[in-house]
């Protein structure tokens, strides 16, 4: 049975990017104190073909979250914001589903990475990320309003934020405009580090 699960680094007061995110400046200003925690270590550096890293707590987890995506799903604003940083080898290394109103012509990068434009709403994209996905997860990556879209259907089983000890005070919150009455969360783990709190949730129905 094929997991849905949602994979973000967060600010101790909520945000998932900086002021000003956008095309050109996709974490925000700032942002990249959300994600340096991650970028030495030994199962990011792998994931780029590269060598060398740290093999500590935090490179296990963020390695756990690798092996175990097979498909994932993310919002236009996310891609639009992304394609030019990824660059040709995108670090996902699997088939993503993008949501978006603006059709286009499916975008094969290296590494195993394509891009499909879904234009027939999340459940669409998530059937078809399931099939892509085999008996492996799909990560829904963001941004936080496609998030907050599968957390109000009741789509996502798993969330698993990763709390990195900044205040931003402004930005992009992850959970800012979500409408459902009650989303009740059962602990699965804490993993607490010296850079970030690890997190992770079961969410209940």
């Amino acid at each position: 049975m094929t997991t849905v699960t949602a994979d973000l680094a967060m600010s101790l007061d909520g945000f998932i990017a900086g002021p000003n995110a956008g095309v050109g400046n996709p974490a925000g200003d700032s942002g990249e104190w959300l994600h340096a925690w991650f970028a030495g270590l030994a199962s990011w550096q792998e994931r780029q073909g590269l060598t060398g890293g740290a093999h500590n707590r935090d490179s296990e987890i963020i390695g756990e979250w690798f092996d175990a995506t097979g498909a994932v799903v993310m919002g236009r604003t996310m891609f639009d914001t992304g394609e030019v940083p990824w660059g040709e080898d995108p670090p996902f290394k699997a088939p993503v589903f993008v949501l978006t109103h603006r059709p286009r012509p499916v975008l094969v990068r290296q590494g195993g990475t394509t891009f499909t434009f879904v234009t027939d709403g999340i459940e669409c994209a998530l059937d078809q990320a399931r099939a892509a996905a085999g008996n492996r997860n799909v990560d829904i990556a963001g941004g936080a309003a496609t998030v907050q879209q599968f957390l109000e259907a009741g789509l996502l089983d798993e969330l698993q934020v990763h709390v990195v000890p900044v205040l931003f005070g402004q930005g992009v919150r992850l959970f800012d405009r979500l409408q459902p009455s009650l989303v009740e969360l059962e602990k699965v783990r804490v993993v607490d580090t010296a850079d970030v709190t690890h997190l992770k949730y079961r969410l209940r129905r």
